[in-house]
């Protein structure tokens, strides 16, 4: 086994090989564990039910430091065991009743994914002053961290949490901008915002703030496809037919053989048909005592 501590605390065997950095200090990890006693044979703790495991912050939500260190070591993908010393683990006292004192403990880990979030920490610590003295660049890692925040509760189907993350990473990008270049960045990191803000309250079926998004992303690209795509769908939800067909067929001239719009534009005629025919027999019953 290979010794991360020099003193036998924390010894690590790799199971599968991750792929590009090393966990960082400042991260949020997502990982599976399961944490045994004795010889792999009673298990005590273990997340491996959790369809959609947490992000956890190191040195805030983890609170085994053998575990800690041992994350340090891996990578995105990786999966390892490892053992911990009482002086890395549950210490002198334990963790009664599951955990004995004076008991090494062994940890089947893999690590599902990671953000780095050491811009964002220390972003968010300085005064609103200090915030908007910062250099662009580094305004835009913040938000840009912040929004794949948002890209993977939204993929975990966590919508309210993205939608969060995704408005707390427009409400820095409101700074006035010196230049036309600068002003063309901070545009382009919004855009992205307000296209996944528009995608996420689809899915929180809130069509209305979901055509607003798609409406502020058309403000500053009336060209894009996607926008125009978003605002269809948010029209078709609202049973707002005729709006919807404007913006899908715009989208569909953008992008002829996109099937997403094509099939929306599918969904769209049947859904007219059966609004027409439904409309057609609802006047048919307010005209048949008239000509009775």
């Amino acid at each position: 086994l290979q010794d991360l501590t020099g003193d036998g605390g924390v010894r690590k065997e790799q199971l599968r090989p991750g792929t590009g950095q090393t966990v960082p200090p400042s991260a949020s990890v997502a990982v599976k564990y399961s944490g045994y006693l004795g010889n792999w044979n009673k298990l005590f703790c273990s997340n491996g039910n959790s369809k959609y495991p947490r992000l956890m912050k190191l040195g805030k939500d983890i609170t085994l430091w053998g575990l800690e260190i041992g994350l340090l070591s891996m990578t995105k993908g990786e999966a390892a065991l490892f053992v911990l010393t009482p002086e890395y683990a549950y210490g002198q006292r334990g963790c009664p009743p599951s955990i004995p004192p004076n008991t090494t403990v062994l940890f089947k880990v893999e690590v599902l994914d990671f953000i780095d979030s050491e811009e964002c920490d220390t972003f968010f610590e300085l005064t609103y002053e200090q915030q908007d003295r910062l250099p662009l660049e580094k305004v835009l890692k913040v938000a840009a961290t912040e929004r794949e925040f948002g890209n993977y509760f939204f993929y975990k189907q966590r919508f309210k949490i993205a939608k969060d993350r995704y408005k707390r990473a427009l409400s820095i990008l409101g700074r006035s901008s010196s230049s036309k270049a600068e002003q063309s960045q901070v545009n382009a990191s919004k855009l992205l915002l307000f296209l996944n803000l528009s995608l996420t309250y689809l899915k929180l079926e809130r069509a209305d703030r979901a055509l607003k998004y798609g409406e502020l992303a058309l403000e500053m690209d009336q060209g894009n496809a996607k926008a125009l795509f978003r605002c269809g769908q948010a029209c078709l939800y609202m049973r707002e037919y005729s709006k919807s067909w404007d913006f899908l067929a715009r989208a569909q001239c953008i992008q002829p053989f996109n099937r997403d719009i094509n099939n929306e534009l599918k969904k769209l005629a049947r859904y007219y048909k059966e609004y027409m025919k439904m409309e057609k027999e609802m006047c048919c019953q307010m005209f048949d005592p008239l000509n009775s």
